[in-house]
C-alpha cells in the first residue's frame, strides 16, 4: 500500500478463514466502528467428540457414547440449537484472546495455568442448520450471525454438551462484517489497492449521511460547531460537496460537533 499506517477490525482464529475489514492510512480511524458490528459466519460442528480449544486446534478430552451418537435426530439438534439462539449467557472459550489481569487468556493456558472466563451476554440472531453429515460422528454445516464477542467455538461446544455426547468446531469462515461481505472482498495474494472504498462510501454504509455545504465542510474541518438543524441519530457521515468524508459528527440541539475528523489532502482511501 505504501503507507505504513494500517490497521484491522477484528483478526481471525488461526483456524478460521474469511473477512478482514482492514483500513489504511486515515481511514483506520473508521475502524473504531467497524468492530463492533454485527458478524455471520459458516461453521462446521463436530457432534461428538470435546476438545481443549472447542475447536480442531485443540487436542480431544471426550469422546460421546456411539449410541448417543447415533440416537441424535436432525429434528433434536434443530431444538437444540434454537435453545442457543437470541439473547444467550455464553463463558467464552478459555484458550482466547481475552485478558485476564493483564494478560491474555491462552496465554496463561499454555502457561499451565487453569482459566475459567465469566459468561457473559451475547445476541444469536440466527443460528441456522444447513445440512448434516453422519458417520462415527456428527457433522452439522450451519450459519451463524451474531453480536460482536460471540464465539461460534463456544457455541459448538454448547450445543455439544445439551445434546449430551459434546462437540467441538472443525470449519469457520467470517463471510459478513456489518454491511461488509465476502463476495466484494480481495484475495489476499491479489493487489488489494484494487478494492480500496473511498472513506465517504464506507461512512455511507456505517451512519446516516448529511451533505455539507462548502462553508460549512470548512468549519467542521477546522474543528468548528456549527448550527446544524437536523433530526438524525449520531453517528452521522458529513459529507463535502468534492464527495469526500469530512468527518464523523454528532448533532446534539442543533449544533454539530466532530467526533472525528479527517484531512482534507489525503486521498488515499
Amino acid at each position: 500500500m505504501g503507507t505504513r499506517k494500517v490497521g484491522h477490525a477484528g483478526t481471525l482464529d488461526p483456524m478460521a478463514t474469511g473477512l478482514l475489514i482492514l483500513g489504511v492510512n486515515s481511514s483506520t480511524r473508521l475502524l473504531t466502528f467497524v468492530v463492533g458490528l454485527d458478524k455471520e459466519y459458516l461453521a462446521t460442528v463436530r457432534l461428538g467428540q470435546s476438545t481443549s480449544t472447542d475447536d480442531a486446534e485443540g487436542e480431544t478430552v471426550a469422546v460421546g457414547d456411539p449410541k448417543d451418537i447415533a440416537a441424535l435426530t436432525d429434528s433434536t439438534i434443530v431444538e437444540a440449537i434454537a435453545s442457543l439462539t437470541g439473547p444467550i449467557e455464553q463463558r467464552p472459550s478459555s484458550v482466547s484472546a481475552i485478558k485476564v489481569a493483564g494478560r491474555r487468556a491462552y496465554d496463561r493456558v499454555r502457561a499451565g495455568e487453569e482459566v475459567q472466563l465469566e459468561s457473559r451476554p451475547v445476541t444469536v440472531s440466527a443460528f441456522e442448520l444447513l445440512a448434516t453429515t453422519r458417520g462415527e460422528f456428527v457433522d452439522l454445516d450451519v450459519r451463524v450471525e451474531c453480536s460482536t464477542g460471540t464465539y461460534v467455538r463456544a457455541l459448538a461446544r454448547d450445543l455439544g454438551a445439551k445434546l449430551g455426547v459434546g462437540g467441538h468446531l472443525t470449519a469457520l469462515r467470517r463471510t459478513r462484517v456489518g454491511p461488509f461481505s465476502i463476495a466484494n472482498a480481495g484475495e489476499i495474494d491479489e493487489t488489494l489497492s484494487t478494492r480500496l472504498l473511498p472513506p465517504a462510501e464506507v461512512a455511507r454504509r456505517l451512519f446516516a449521511t448529511i451533505n455539507l455545504t462548502a462553508d460549512q465542510a470548512k468549519d467542521i474541518t477546522h474543528g468548528k460547531r456549527i448550527d446544524l438543524p437536523v433530526q438524525l441519530s449520531s453517528p452521522i457521515a458529513a459529507i463535502a460537496p468534492d464527495d469526500r468524508l469530512v468527518g464523523v459528527i454528532e448533532v446534539v440541539d442543533g449544533r454539530a460537533r466532530v467526533i472525528t475528523n479527517f484531512p482534507p489532502d489525503e486521498a488515499t482511501p
